[in-house]
């Protein structure tokens, strides 16, 4: 996470989606252990991956904690340059409202960067008017020109030697003001930011609107309440036709507007592919009429910036600007007493050096090995899979960003699982058609199908109703509930076989595990059987045990009852003996 260039990535909330890869018109992303960051050398501040991130993971970096300690000292006023975009960002809102809401933040005044663009589109206008030729690009947005000087070095000299509108206000601003004011910007912009760190002598510091929101909600002000005062009005004096800039074309109008020269040829390039498809194999022609060409790195011009709402249509955001431009009655005298000049350098990207042996080599890293394997699926966010290669072998990128590979890769990683499973896997679509199965599937149903599973290994396409016809109703029973189903012992002609049936994607994929359990259940029967002949057997003991005894008790009572017999007997006679003696 890179705090300090002004768009990070909070790599916790990064989802592997390859997104901002596939929108960033430089490839200015690094994907390193699954998560997506920013290289600020390679970077031109468009905010696309901003734009398109799904969960939000590329983040605009926040200066407002940095804001307030500027608004807090009073050792200097702070002034506001509020980006002409406005009066679309802020469509229900009054100007003098919002001046009153920044006032109450701590602002001494503010005025419109749409003074700075007049300043800029007079300069130009007095280059053509005094003869320039050949082809001139603009230099009013700080990411089409940084753009331009990276990665289209050679029309850099090109680029019209004047500051950015912003630029000539923060110039005109302390030429009015004094050199010691402090400068905020406050606009749709992420590329002002870097206009910020780059000349802190000029502009201490960029604000989005999100932020300026941020700010106002803190401080628990809301302009749409708020009664303005007399002095609540933009400083030193309201702009004129340069409040037309926001909108493509706008700027060419004003110049248009201010030069004499008609033999001047306007053109406007929005959105930086744009750029690169207008410009790609062109040379500098000097001599050649001139050719003047506004370019703006956002498509439709500043009014669809990075870090601006857009809840209505783009017409309508494009008429608020040319609605509010107010235009003077004819051309006047735009100057400010510093210079407003600037260079702008070329500072080439420098190209990837890889050899032919290093591009193949990568290529098969990613089972690229003949041409035909190149997809060029845009999955990985490289538009070739030879620029993917090239990205690969400069660190930025990683073999898992290619879908066609990670799918070889699982269906390799499949195919092994599915060869080693010693049961039959079979996997069907919603309409039973196998999507894949292996061998010992096809071996659990006969020699006809394991040829068909010869000639066409997977049996993908095949009706499995024609191969298992039995098997159908719970087949579709589960796709239907969408639960699994199980049968231990499903009876199949003479076989019988335990069926497991799952659920991939609900009413969509289902899989099977089948087993042949019928020598499994052949030798339960067996063990059962001898089972029973063993109870059998220890039942015949027990009954001839118990038959036994049966005789020996009866033979024991008859010996008892005899013995009691004969001892009744004895006991008789001695008792009539016993009575002869008596009465003797």
């Amino acid at each position: 996470m890179n705090h300090s260039y002004p768009v990070y990535t909070i790599e916790a909330e990064c989802q592997d989606c390859y997104k901002c890869v596939r929108h960033c018109p430089v490839k200015a992303i690094r994907v390193r252990d699954g998560h997506a960051t920013v290289i600020p050398e390679l970077c031109v501040a468009c905010g696309r991956c901003v734009e398109v991130c799904p969960v939000k993971a590329k983040q605009v970096r926040n200066d407002t904690g940095r804001a307030r300690l500027l608004l807090q000292d009073a050792t200097a006023p702070v002034y506001a340059s509020l980006a002409p975009s406005w009066v679309s960002e802020y469509k229900d809102l009054e100007a003098p409202k919002l001046i009153r809401a920044l006032k109450l933040l701590g602002f001494a005044g503010v005025s419109e960067t749409a003074l700075g663009a007049q300043l800029v589109s007079a300069r130009v206008a007095g280059e053509l008017d005094a003869g320039a030729n050949g082809l001139l690009l603009s230099s009013a947005c700080p990411t089409a020109v940084d753009y331009v000087r990276r990665y289209l070095p050679h029309l850099a000299d090109a680029i019209t030697p004047v500051g950015s509108p912003l630029m000539a206000h923060c110039r005109m601003l302390r030429d009015h003001f004094g050199e010691d004011i402090r400068i905020v910007f406050i606009g749709p912009c992420i590329g002002k930011k870097n206009e910020a760190d780059r000349r802190p002598e000029l502009l201490n510091l960029a604000l989005t609107y999100p932020e300026l929101r941020q700010m106002l909600r803190e401080a628990a002000i809301d302009p749409t309440r708020l009664i303005p005062e007399p002095e609540d009005h933009f400083l030193p004096e309201d702009a004129e036709e340069g409040a037309r800039y926001p909108v493509e074309g706008g700027m060419n109008d004003t110049i248009q507007f201010q030069t004499a020269n008609r033999k001047v040829h306007y053109a406007t390039l929005t959105g930086l592919d744009n750029l690169k498809l207008a410009f790609n194999g062109m040379e500098l022609q000097s001599g050649s009429d001139p050719v003047f060409v506004e370019m703006l790195a956002c498509p439709g011009g500043c009014v669809h910036g990075p870090c601006s709402e857009h809840d209505s249509p783009g017409l309508l955001e494009r008429l608020r600007v040319l609605r509010h431009t107010r235009w003077p009655d004819q051309p006047q005298e735009r100057r400010t007493a510093g210079s407003i000049d600037a260079v702008f350098p070329p500072d080439a990207v420098a190209p990837a050096e890889t050899g032919a042996g290093d591009l193949i080599s990568a290529l098969r890293s990613i089972g690229k090995t003949t041409p035909e394997d190149e997809l060029n699926c845009d999955g990985c966010g490289y538009d070739t899979c030879r620029n993917f290669a090239q990205a690969l072998l400069a660190g930025r990128a990683e073999p898992s960003m290619c879908v066609s590979y990670l799918k070889k890769q699982a269906q390799k990683k499949a195919n092994a699982i599915l060869r080693s499973i010693s049961s039959g896997v079979v996997i069907t679509d919603k309409n039973l058609r196998i999507i894949e199965c292996n061998r010992n599937f096809a071996k659990l149903f006969g020699e006809e199908t394991l040829e068909m599973f010869e000639a066409c290994p997977g049996l993908a396409g095949a009706d499995l109703r024609r191969i298992v016809p039995s098997f159908a109703g719970l087949f579709e029973s589960s796709l239907q509930s969408g639960r699994d189903v199980r049968r231990d012992s499903l009876k199949v002609g003479k076989r019988l076989f335990n069926l497991n049936i799952f659920s991939i994607e609900p009413g969509e994929v289902i899989g099977a595990v089948i087993f042949d359990v019928t020598n499994t259940e052949l030798r339960r029967e067996q063990i059962a059987a001898r089972a029973r002949q063993v109870i059998d057997r220890n039942i015949a003991t027990v009954q001839e045990i118990a038959c036994r005894l049966g005789e020996q008790m009866a033979d024991t009572e008859l010996l008892l009852r005899s013995i009691a017999d004969d001892y009744a007997d004895d006991s008789g006679l001695i008792n009539a003996e016993n009575a002869k003696e008596t009465e003797s």
